[in-house]
């Protein structure tokens, strides 16, 4: 059974950096007489990011001002390490990000499996600030690091029988918690999970495959060590950790169509018109904002993507 969870949090709820940081040590000592000592310690090991050099782009920014980090980095879906929106902070530290192998299979005249050092030096890295909506109805804007997906695609020579893009996250229930069948787990999901992009959508300039955020490499629980970003589509249509593309003619059934196909669509589009069966879309609210603004069509890059879609029903194929 799906389970609502409270789609926002106001402003004033936002840990402060320097009480955040303080706090490991309650949460690596105090919290243990309720979390237990696996879900502390993983709290107080939680590495820092590195940094991770990019030019930014002045073509893909807008102008909102960008989220706060601490709010971005403890307040997210990520399935894999739990139900809450803080589990992915807490139980981050179980993710070893290298050694990262990402294959690039399928339909294509040049598979090849790319190791994370590989992907960083294949095209030069740009700085992106983005705005995400998650089809819970709060919002962020993020400055992304990465390169253009297509990049990587051109250099594997897609078929022409290849039409969809398929990733795959990492399946570790030992790095995973919310993998296992536990309390913390999500367990009407099939693991690994999976998305998919049709191979045009993949291709667009604004999908960037994604390696940092801030000025930072990812945070494990943003999707460390490396992820998709399809700014026009909800959160979770952005596949974390990933361990593998495969290019295919069918539509690949993803991780949350298989689940509740009758919420979460193959395409999911930001659409302020098509409501998921639990949440008006008419309306957002940015983390760290108290008011509420109404959802932009295709999350503000309408003038981009739209084309894309010509001629689609998109109620019918949301």
């Amino acid at each position: 059974m799906l389970i609502k969870r409270r789609p926002d949090i106001a402003s004033s709820e936002i840990t402060a950096r320097g009480l955040y940081l303080s706090r490991r040590a309650f949460i690596a000592g105090g919290a243990a007489l309720t979390l237990g000592p696996s879900r502390a310690t993983a709290a107080a090991e939680t590495p820092p990011a590195e940094p991770l050099a990019a030019k930014p782009s002045p073509t893909f920014r807008v102008d909102d001002p960008p989220t706060k980090f601490e709010s971005a980095t403890t307040y997210n879906n990520f399935y894999e390490f739990g139900v809450d929106k803080a589990d992915p902070s807490i139980y981050g530290a179980r993710l070893r990000p290298r050694p990262w192998t990402v294959r690039v299979e399928g339909l294509c005249a040049r598979p090849k499996t790319y190791d994370l050092d590989e992907l960083l030096r294949l095209v030069p890295l740009e700085e992106r600030v983005y705005r995400l909506r998650c089809v819970e109805g709060w919002s962020m804007v993020i400055p992304w690091i990465g390169f253009p997906l297509a990049s990587l695609i051109k250099r594997v020579e897609p078929t022409g029988k290849a039409r969809f893009v398929e990733f795959t996250t990492l399946y570790d229930p030992a790095q995973f918690p919310g993998q296992k069948k536990n309390l913390i787990s999500f367990s009407s999901l099939e693991w690994p999970y999976a998305e998919g992009l049709r191979l045009d959508e993949a291709l667009h300039p604004l999908t960037l495959l994604t390696f940092g955020m801030y000025g930072h490499v990812l945070p494990h629980q943003n999707g460390a060590p490396v992820r998709v970003v399809v700014p026009w589509k909800y959160g979770f249509k952005s596949a974390k950790s990933i361990v593998r593309i495969r290019f295919v003619t069918e539509r690949p059934r993803t991780t949350w169509e298989k689940a509740a196909p009758n919420e979460y669509g193959f395409y999911s589009n930001v659409n302020p018109t098509v409501d998921h069966p639990r949440w008006s879309q008419a309306t957002e609210r940015r983390i760290g904002d108290f008011r509420r603004r109404p959802t932009l069509m295709f999350n503000g890059y309408a003038d981009q993507v739209a084309s894309l879609y010509a001629g689609m029903d998109l109620r019918k194929d949301f």
